[in-house]
């Protein structure tokens, strides 16, 4: 297995490692225009046109021209581009603009801005970040990465030593992350761990033991609390609490998501809902509050529940993640923090205790009956990968961009959940592709029944829980938290609100 999974070729490695793209321009520019050479099924080798955006290297290729060498093949598509809204269908035949596999038509650098356009895939709304551009002959033309590309069609990319980027339409899309870590790519991450959340195998981890600051992750821990207390029936998913002075002007202030007027009343469940969908601190806040009388005491239950859930890295200054200023004359500014470790921990459990938690995270949107505002889910997986139930998204200046991920996967005996968490992304654009890949991978572990190691033999970051033999599909858990796991799952006594 390990010989086939070295010469097997990845797709994130060629695209990390692509730097045989030569732009033509060699100015500082937003996005400088280049082309690459291209072959499909070891055929012809075409031109592809190119724009490194902002860095050298940092490539997304044109649509357009793949669309046009992929034709005839088991992964062509059909693609209709306008200025801000692309459409994309595999299995359909591309008609040609007549641009395709040129030089560009101008000499000048394009200026343009990466851009989350509307993008639509066999109908259905999708996640990817793309440049749209209009060509000199009047036809636009969008360009994205190869491994989103890859991602969509699930077909695999290299870039060979002499500068030539390989299409295989034949085989599917791998992700091997030791290889990818031994590259660097990770090197703009704080911490990653991608593992199964029913078993505790982990599948792969980097500095995944090194606390960092999580953002709006941190709501997971004040939702599960929250439904702890509906789970003890200390309160229900029907309550309502008051919106407070404080929890007002958060809303009002450039931190704010969701207008909540003080004296107005909202239920427990709507505070869920918008705290989880579109990240409203303002929602986490009152949730603190109405159960704890207070931010400050609502912190000490959050602190409290880490120490007994053995988050041994966590700690938390306040219920949604937003920075905290000391009130010394010279203000520390402090910032809820986790490792990739803990953070695995408090969503394995969270979604071990409380499943309902999916009925929430895997919403793309709902609208609270408090406001009739329509709450959206900030998570870019929901739409870009089957499977996905959650769980929150999370970005301040110092933490970066983080996401927690969960997928559901089936052995054929019972329903697995998969937890990807990726923490402290230079950007939105990264923690999307990063946490999209290594989702895949997730899968593709899943369906191998990979144990510690099984990727590259090692027993480092590689590796997966110390002690627990690697897990054939079909097979059932044999440790304690994988056995309650179970008959959680398979009686019906777990309380369940509606939410």
């Amino acid at each position: 297995m390990k010989t086939i999974l070295r010469k097997t070729s990845c797709v994130l490695l060629a695209v990390i490692l692509f730097c045989s793209v030569l732009p033509l321009k060699a100015a500082a520019s937003y996005e400088i225009s280049g082309t690459c050479q291209v072959q499909v099924d070891g055929g012809t080798v075409y031109t592809v046109k190119t724009l490194d955006y902002s860095y050298e290297h940092n490539t997304y290729l044109s649509l357009r021209d793949l669309a046009m060498l992929l034709k005839g093949t088991g992964k062509e598509f059909s693609l209709e581009v306008r200025k801000n809204a692309v459409s994309l269908n595999p299995g359909e035949g591309y008609v040609p603009a007549g641009t395709e596999n040129a030089t560009w038509e101008t000499g000048r650098d394009p200026n343009l801005t990466l851009r989350r356009n509307e993008f639509k895939v066999s109908g259905q709304d999708v996640r990817y970040y793309t440049l749209i551009m209009k060509l000199a002959s009047g036809d636009y033309d969008c360009f994205m990465m190869a491994a989103d590309l890859a991602m969509i069609l699930d077909m695999d990319i290299t870039a060979s030593g002499d500068g030539l980027l390989q299409i295989d339409t034949g085989s599917p899309l791998r992700v091997l992350p030791a290889e990818l870590e031994q590259a660097g790519y990770f090197y703009g991450v704080n911490g990653v761990l991608v593992g199964d959340a029913t078993t505790g195998e982990v599948y792969y981890q980097y500095q995944s033991d090194v606390p960092c600051p999580i953002a709006s992750t941190s709501k997971l821990m004040t939702c599960l609390l929250a439904m702890e207390a509906i789970g003890t029936g200390e309160i229900t998913a029907e309550d309502v609490f008051t919106v407070s002075g404080k929890a007002s002007a958060l809303a009002a202030s450039d931190d704010g998501v969701i207008s909540l007027k003080q004296g107005e009343q909202i239920t427990v469940q709507d505070l869920l809902l918008g705290a989880l969908l579109p990240s409203s601190n303002e929602c986490a806040l009152c949730l603190a509050e109405g159960l704890a009388g207070s931010e400050e005491a609502f912190v000490e239950r959050m602190n409290r529940k880490a120490r007994e859930l053995g988050l041994s890295q966590a700690l938390f200054f306040n219920s949604n993640g937003l920075p905290v200023y000391t009130e010394d004359p010279v203000p520390a500014k402090c910032q809820n923090r986790m490792s990739a470790s803990d953070m695995f921990r408090l969503a394995s459990y969270l979604l071990r205790v409380y499943p309902q938690v999916k009925d929430i995270t895997s919403l793309r949107e709902a609208v609270l009956s408090a406001n009739g505002y329509t709450a959206k889910n900030t998570n870019p997986l929901l739409y870009n990968l089957p499977g996905v139930t959650g769980l929150k998204t999370g970005t301040t200046n110092k933490a970066g961009a983080c996401l927690v991920t969960s997928l559901a996967a089936d052995d054929g005996v019972m329903e697995h959940d998969l937890v990807v968490v990726v923490l402290g992304t230079e950007d939105t654009v990264e923690r999307g592709r990063v946490s999209g890949l290594l989702a895949k991978y997730a899968l593709q572990a899943f369906a191998e029944g990979r144990g510690p190691g099984a990727e590259s033999g090692k027993t480092g970051t590689e590796g997966g829980k110390a002690g627990m033999p690697a897990r054939q599909p079909g097979e059932l858990p044999t440790h304690a938290e994988a056995a309650v796991e179970r008959i959680l799952r398979t009686a019906c006594g777990i309380w369940k609100s509606g939410l």
